[in-house]
């Protein structure tokens, strides 16, 4: 699925199941809720946390969930995401093209 599909089936999910797309504030707020569960997954998957008795590790239904309500928000403000992330790949590839290879650290 494209990024541009996966707009288009947001839409029509919205459209068809969610009545309409809550508010652009509640949107983010939403989304700020689902990274943090992904911070969660992530830390007690990969850091040193672990699971509390009865959480699971389900890291890609956490990334989809960052990613549909992210969906959300490009949809409601106009942001054509297959445009937006091409541009933005542009942008770090003449910035970044030698900034990492010539990193020590990496």
């Amino acid at each position: 699925m494209t990024l541009e599909e996966a707009q288009k089936t947001v839409d029509n999910w919205i459209k068809t199941y969610g009545v309409r797309y809550f508010s652009e504030l509640t949107n983010m707020a939403v989304l700020t809720e689902e990274v943090g569960e992904l911070a969660r997954v992530i830390s007690r998957t990969y850091g040193d946390q672990s699971f509390k008795p009865g959480e699971k590790a389900n890291l890609a239904d956490e990334m989809a969930d960052v990613l549909w309500v992210l969906i959300c928000l490009a949809n409601q403000t106009g942001t054509d995401l297959t445009e937006a992330f091409q541009k933005n790949l542009e942008k770090k590839t003449a910035r970044d093209k030698e900034r990492h290879k010539n990193n020590p650290k990496l």
